[in-house]
């Protein structure tokens, strides 16, 4: 579950950027500079952490005299009351980064926290739970890291990554008068043989067809019933993974799994959360020589 650290620097410096673009003046006016500051990251409510060393990048970048010492590591469980790390450094500093590094960590743990409720929800079933690319701009790679962190799996990273076929793409190739499964045996032909192609089907008359192809790694059951899910399975018989996708919520994944899908997307991982209660304990200390 390890992060890109060169991009949590870039997300970072950017949060730091936007929240004082001139500097913080209420620090430069009532905290002395030479003050020190002790605080506790303590959960407020329980959850699943996610983003510590964002977390840690976070409040560490203004001045290396500030030092974080995480209690948790990502993806461990905690309870109300629980202190998931302590900082220690000059105060300005400290204060200045609080408010970035929180909305990191509250944000990803949320993510994390969400990601285990809907695994728990299809414990057992063999299916696996993924993300999609309803990411917030500029934060994917944070927000799959907290998915991973939750006992969840991420789809394809980008629109570089793998081929995934949806209804819209389809429609363009048949416009050049091919049948669908000529049209995708034709846009193959133009990839690598490593890549991975995924077709979205939203009936079950297109199942077959998108299958004949041959060159079909996925197929995607959007939008189906309950029994129309069973059905595809039925019919795609192994012949490729089946991923279930389409409004599935926390009290409807675990019927879904039940179906034998292989996979399900969910865009709530990423897109319906909120953020988690997590607080920023801060002890101002007396300044040096005081």
């Amino acid at each position: 579950m390890s992060l890109d650290l060169r991009h949590v620097r870039r997300v970072v410096e950017a949060a730091l950027d936007e929240d004082a673009p001139y500097g913080d003046v209420t620090g430069r006016a009532f905290v002395p500079a030479d003050a020190r500051a002790s605080a506790s990251l303590v959960a407020r409510e329980p959850g699943v952490l996610a983003g510590i060393e964002v977390f840690v990048v976070a409040m560490t970048t203004l001045d290396p005299d500030v030092v974080v010492e995480p209690r948790l590591v990502d993806g461990e469980w905690f309870e109300p009351g629980a202190v998931l790390a302590t900082v220690d450094g000059p105060a300005r500093a400290v204060l200045q980064a609080e408010r970035v590094a929180l909305n990191l960590v509250q944000r990803m743990s949320a993510v994390a926290t969400l990601t285990a409720r809907y695994v728990a929800a299809v414990e057992e079933t063999g299916a696996r739970v993924v993300d999609t690319r309803k990411t917030t701009p500029g934060l994917r790679l944070l927000e799959r890291h907290a998915v991973r962190c939750g006992g969840g799996h991420n789809h394809r990273s980008s629109l570089s990554d793998a081929v995934m076929a949806k209804d819209n793409h389809l429609a363009v190739l048949q416009r050049s008068g091919l049948d669908l499964t000529e049209a995708l045996r034709d846009g193959a032909a133009r990839l690598s043989h490593t890549t991975h192609v995924e077709v979205e089907v939203d009936r079950l008359d297109q199942v077959e067809p998108v299958l004949a192809s041959g060159v079909v790694d996925t197929i995607m059951l959007d939008n189906f019933s309950l029994d129309d899910l069973r059905r595809g399975v039925e019919l795609v018989a192994g012949r490729a993974i089946v991923e279930a996708s389409g409004g599935i919520t926390l009290d409807t994944i675990g019927d879904v799994a039940r179906t034998g899908v292989d996979v399900i997307s969910v865009g709530a991982l990423t897109h319906g959360y909120g953020s988690l209660d997590l607080g920023l304990d801060v002890e101002v200390g007396e300044a040096a020589g005081a």
